[in-house]
């Protein structure tokens, strides 16, 4: 019998099945979806790979298989890997790469993410038999009858937390163990992100009239088990998670399972919470790149041996090894990060369509602001519209102001802060309400420049300029990572005119605790969330600890329930509009009205205030509207004109190489043959000329781009493919991506 195996490598030119014998020994044993080592090429090491065929025989000399692992492929992440590699331009060993359990490396195959044990401790004679020795001093050591004591108290405890809570050494566990009233065991020990968690069950909250229209919608499409696509479209506050709850809720009551993807692990702590109220933690698993490779590990077998009924988590958990499927839920579906920017560069919401075809399920995307191309298909009736109009607990929408800080800078105020925000930072610090302060910036300033003769500090490595942030004193780049010292003067012409220009979360912060010296602050962006668990303490902070003002980037956006915020500042809308992005006006609508939800959704009336120079931008003027549907509709005729999605599918080529003349002509190589291919196969397309890209040089690596616009059709990702993959081009010495409709342009 043969195998045909896939190699488990990024090597374009090693995408292809390879023939391998399968031992007498070893028939019973191996299927499709196998992993198995290998031998390849000259070298003694042996290779990774998924069978992904058997067969009675080949035309070709073969080597055999070395070894069959336990782990394996289903027939539906075979089939969904093949989809995904032809899609997203991959190796299919890439996307199946997705699909197995979290700590399987690739560069060895004995490598593996093991069950972890550690030492237990319990006590090894009745409890009724410890007391009796305590009491008639029996146990003679302090010591010893502080740790029978906690034993009694708390059971079986790993020996590490024994010594931690009693304060004992080794020894003394060790002369109990001896004397025969304790038993030390190596146990397997579960890591479970939840395991902590103490948080009160809770029961279902009553529907309104409009959650109820959409529930019964989606529970039909469930009771027929169809495939189905559905976007719940709320308001800010409309309940759409509790009609998750209660959709989860009867597909775990009927057998089966569910996932439920949000866009930021700062959601996940929130979103857990909810669910945990709902259904305990014992059926919950959470997957998401902040926990350790084993708790993602650990996450991954209960799902898989069916323990965990419900998946929670970012983009990757769409391919956790559900059973018996049930539903998929997408919350905050118009956010950018469903979008891989790394290979494959899949988008999560097309992976679960494919998925809830396969098991016939329903898909549910929810937003208050849906993806203009997702609005796009539910108008035209390729999905479901379900609306949920007013917030769920009757409180109304924040009333939404907008500051023109031209005017500001007239009347002579330069600070960050406007008049009119300042004042109503002063009336919630006097009420005791909280306050967010919304800037989509971090760091302390965007670049330094010399007033001398111009020098702007940039990275070594990027055509970027470098951020200045100053509790480190250090200028660092965004892109790659480089950081060097503060500089104070001038390398180009020893001037000492530094200055400061743009401003981030960290300036933010020192301005608001000069001119609010009494109040408590808390930031969250990337440079405070480096630690395990700091997104979860810097929420739990700003909430259970009533600090004043939360000042933070796009993770404070979207999502969270802070009951004692009554006031929103936007500091500068201009960020997200002044971006080479088509998507600039969309995502700056996106961010204003849903870091504008974020107030007033408890009793207390809410207030936003958006400082902009840009006051009669329509999407800023429709944020204030807080009217998606008249946003839309500009948008959409917008896009029409000028072909961009949904009208049509953009397809970028980033070409890059350490060579400048080496990207150029690699460039010019890949533009000559999609152009001659199209042709011949008389496809219409618009293929733009290459050119570098906006930021030409990242990491020493010089890159250019070709833009493609396309209604794709299987024909032009064939002919795409084609030309990624010809030998001939492969031999360029250049890394070439192809990445369909990317959130990032750059």
């Amino acid at each position: 019998m043969i195998a045909e195996v896939i190699l488990e490598s990024s090597v374009k030119s090693l995408n292809r099945i390879f023939d391998y014998n399968i031992p007498k020994d070893m028939e019973n044993n191996i299927s499709i979806g196998s992993r198995v080592l290998v031998p390849f090429g000259r070298g003694k090491s042996l290779a990774e790979g998924i069978v992904t065929n058997i067969k009675d025989n080949t035309n070709f000399e073969v080597k055999d298989i070395a070894k069959i692992e336990e782990q394996s492929l289903s027939t539906e992440k075979i089939k969904l890997s093949r989809w995904m590699a032809k899609r997203y331009f991959s190796n299919i060993s890439e996307c199946m790469r997705l699909m197995l359990r979290p700590g399987t490396t690739t560069k060895n195959f004995a490598n593996r993410m093991n069950s972890k044990t550690a030492l237990f401790v319990s006590l090894n004679i009745a409890k009724e038999q410890v007391i009796k020795d305590i009491e008639e001093n029996r146990v003679k050591s302090e010591k010893q009858k502080t740790v029978l004591k906690y034993l009694l108290e708390n059971g079986t405890v790993l020996q590490a937390e024994l010594i931690e809570k009693t304060n004992v050494s080794r020894a003394i566990i060790k002369t109990l163990e001896k004397n025969g009233f304790v038993k030390i065991e190596t146990k397997k020990v579960e890591r479970n992100s939840l395991a902590s968690k103490d948080i009160k069950r809770r029961g279902n909250l009553k529907f309104t009239e409009e959650q109820e229209i959409a529930y019964s919608k989606i529970e039909k499409s469930i009771d027929n088990n169809e495939f189905k696509k559905f976007l719940l479209y709320g308001v800010t506050g409309s309940g759409k998670t509790e009609i998750y709850l209660q959709l989860i809720e009867k597909i775990v009551e009927s057998g089966k399972t569910a996932i439920m993807l949000v866009p930021e692990i700062s959601l996940t702590p929130q979103m857990i919470n909810r669910f945990i109220e709902r259904f305990g933690k014992e059926i919950i698993s959470v997957l998401h790149s902040k926990l350790s490779v084993g708790e993602r590990h650990d996450s991954w077998e209960r799902i898989e041996n069916g323990e965990a009924k419900i998946v929670i988590g970012a983009r990757s958990a769409i391919f956790a090894p559900t059973q018996k499927l049930g539903i998929i839920i997408i919350d905050e579906e118009h956010d950018s990060s469903y979008k891989s920017e790394m290979a494959p560069r899949y988008n999560a919401k097309e992976v679960a369509e494919e998925i809830a075809k396969y098991n016939n399920i329903p898909l549910v995307l929810g937003s208050a602001t849906p993806d203009i191309n997702t609005f796009y298909k539910a108008k035209n009736a390729e999905i479901e519209l379900l609306k949920l109009t007013k917030r769920a607990n009757n409180s109304s929408l924040p009333s939404i102001q907008i500051v023109d800080l031209r005017q500001e800078l007239a009347n002579g105020n330069r600070t960050m802060i406007s008049i009119k925000l300042y004042k109503l930072i002063q009336e919630n610090l006097k009420n005791k309400k909280q306050t967010i302060l919304f800037l989509n910036r971090r760091g302390f300033s965007t670049f330094i420049m010399c007033r001398d003769c111009g020098y702007v500090a940039k990275c070594k490595n990027c055509n970027i300029s470098l951020t200045y942030h100053k509790k480190e004193e250090k200028l660092k780049c965004h892109y790659c990572g480089f950081e060097e010292p503060l500089i104070k003067i001038c390398p180009n012409c020893g001037s000492k005119k530094i200055r400061y220009f743009g401003t981030g979360t960290q300036k933010l912060e020192l301005e608001i605790n000069k001119i609010f010296p009494n109040a408590s602050t808390i930031r969250m962006d990337i440079d405070t969330v480096t630690k395990k668990n700091s997104h979860e303490e810097i929420l739990r902070k700003f909430n259970e600890e009533k600090i004043d003002i939360l000042i933070g980037t796009q993770m404070i956006v979207k999502g969270h329930h802070f009951p004692d915020v009554t006031l929103v500042g936007v500091v500068s809308a201009d960020g997200s509009l002044n971006i080479d992005d088509y998507r600039a006006s969309e995502r700056t609508f996106d961010l204003l009205v849903q870091v504008a939800g974020r107030a007033g959704r408890e009793n207390s009336p809410g207030n936003v205030i958006i400082q902009t120079y840009n006051p009669d931008n329509y999407s800023i003027q429709y944020a204030k509207k807080q009217n998606y549907e008249e946003f839309y509709n500009v948008e959409i005729k917008l896009r029409e004109q000028l072909r961009y999605p949904p009208f049509c599918d953009i397809i970028m080529f980033g070409i890059s190489a350490e060579k400048e003349d080496i990207v150029s002509k690699t460039s010019n190589e890949l533009y000559n043959n999609l152009h001659k291919k199209l042709k011949e196969k008389n496809i219409s397309v618009n293929l733009l000329k290459p050119l570098p890209a906006p930021v030409d040089r990242i990491k020493n690596r010089y890159r250019w781009r070709i833009i493609m616009k396309a209604k794709t059709n299987n024909e032009i990702i064939n002919v795409i493919n084609e030309c990624l993959y010809d030998k001939e081009f492969l031999k360029n010495n250049a890394r070439v991506i192809a990445d369909i409709n990317p959130m990032n342009m750059m």
